[in-house]
């Protein structure tokens, strides 16, 4: 009797704290709204009253009024980017409020997809980030305004994975890709072969990239009550659209890169067999994501684009193929090597270098394949019997995309607001 009456009595205590600092933080709130209201109608205004008009604790998105009145003010006068940092930075890093925290992420994310990479925006929040005076990951935010830890929990994870994934499209902003991205929309041009594989060393560094942003957004998968929140919908249809842009970038990307799979150097091969093996399992994960949020009602299912699984019988071809590249390359260095120490070497020399390179041959390839194929068939034979048992491959089309995805995408959705068209990150 005497534990089970100090076990309700710890209970009741810490059910008190956490009431108390609910109400605190409401209070807290509050006051500031009531604040901001005045001042505004008094005549002041200023970036953090803005601000923290905009992001008001209460179960309402974020006005599209402010996301309209920020443009404006940054296309007017870009110092005022450096005012937006600072008093996002203080607004999102004092709040223990879950709506208001992530309703500072919507407007973050809002306006980052509305201005170019090229923004003072950016370069005032990377500044504002290397200084540390703000951490989007790790996300220290902490819901101290829901009725149980349960209730805490789910707000709070959800808000540090939807600050990770603002965090990693802040990165996003370091890679050149503006001549990758207007390439589709100009006349095609002759390109030397350096040149061209050049271009695909640029592509190699951003597809990494993109596969990252859509691990963070496979990672905004809230659970619990945070399920059922009609702000966290309204977040989540954000990050859900963007997906799709960056998903049909990254396949038209890998099409590129496998045409000129034959002509990329052997390191450029693994880097792009290493980016398309990964494709194969995240295309799996994305697609179970896609199912979940048509289940529960986020986006039209028009606006979804066409996942095609990647059969294993593909990344065994190619995994093959690399294999005798591989053997290849260093039969042809070993020829070279044989050739020119001819001259100087002796012939107990020659024949010592013949026992190395035989015991070199024996070595384990870069890549060993495992698995169904005997040892005498060739990669030739494994592609061809890949294209056969996936009958709608084809390298033109490997990810064939929906008619409805992007275009009707651009159209519809971002032509609510001014918006960069190009990549919504700035990648």
């Amino acid at each position: 009797y005497f534990f089970s009456t100090l076990f309700h009595k710890k209970e009741l205590t810490r059910a008190m704290k956490r009431r108390f600092h609910k109400v605190c933080t409401s209070l807290k709130e509050q006051s500031n709204i009531s604040y901001a209201k005045i001042a505004s109608a008094a005549g002041f205004s200023d970036m953090n009253l803005i601000i923290i008009k905009a992001t008001s604790p209460d179960d309402l998105p974020v006005h599209e009024k402010y996301i309209q009145y920020f443009l404006k003010l940054f296309s007017l006068s870009p110092s005022t980017c450096h005012s937006f940092a600072i008093s996002f930075t203080r607004r999102f890093g004092t709040t223990r409020s879950w709506r208001v925290a992530l309703k500072s992420l919507i407007l973050l994310h809002r306006l980052l997809r509305s201005v170019h990479g090229n923004s003072p925006l950016w370069a005032e929040l990377l500044w504002t980030r290397s200084n540390g005076l703000i951490s989007l990951y790790p996300c220290h935010f902490k819901d101290a305004t829901s009725s149980s830890s349960t209730c805490s929990i789910s707000y709070t994870n959800f808000v540090s994975s939807y600050a990770q994934l603002l965090d990693e499209a802040l990165n996003c902003v370091a890679l050149d890709s503006k001549k990758l991205e207007n390439q589709k929309y100009q006349e095609e041009k002759n390109e030397t072969f350096q040149e061209k594989m050049k271009e695909m060393g640029e592509i190699l560094e951003i597809l990494p990239q993109l596969q990252s942003i859509i691990d963070r957004v496979i990672d905004c998968y809230p659970i619990g009550v945070a399920t059922r929140s009609f702000i966290v919908q309204s977040a989540m249809k954000h990050i859900i659209r963007d997906s799709f842009v960056c998903y049909t970038k990254f396949r038209a990307e890998i099409v590129v890169v496998l045409e000129n799979l034959f002509d990329m150097s052997y390191r450029n091969c693994i880097a792009a067999f290493n980016i398309y093996k990964k494709s194969a399992v995240q295309t799996n994960k994305l697609c179970e994501f896609y199912e979940w949020c048509k289940a529960k009602g986020l986006c039209g299912y028009y606006e979804y684009p066409l996942l095609e699984p990647i059969p294993g019988i593909q990344i065994k071809a190619l995994e093959s193929f690399l294999s005798g590249m591989w053997q290849l390359t260093e039969s042809s260095s070993s020829s070279m090597s044989d050739q020119e120490s001819s001259s100087v070497f002796t012939e107990e020399d020659r024949r010592q270098q013949k026992e190395m390179m035989k015991g070199n041959e024996e070595e384990k390839p870069l890549i060993d394949l495992e698995g169904e194929y005997e040892d005498d068939v060739s990669w030739e034979t494994v592609l061809e019997s890949s294209v056969t048992f996936c009958h709608s491959y084809d390298q033109n089309d490997l990810f064939s995309s929906n008619p409805f995805s992007q275009q009707s995408y651009e159209s519809s959705y971002y032509g609510r607001f001014p918006h960069n068209p190009v990549y919504p990150w700035g990648l």
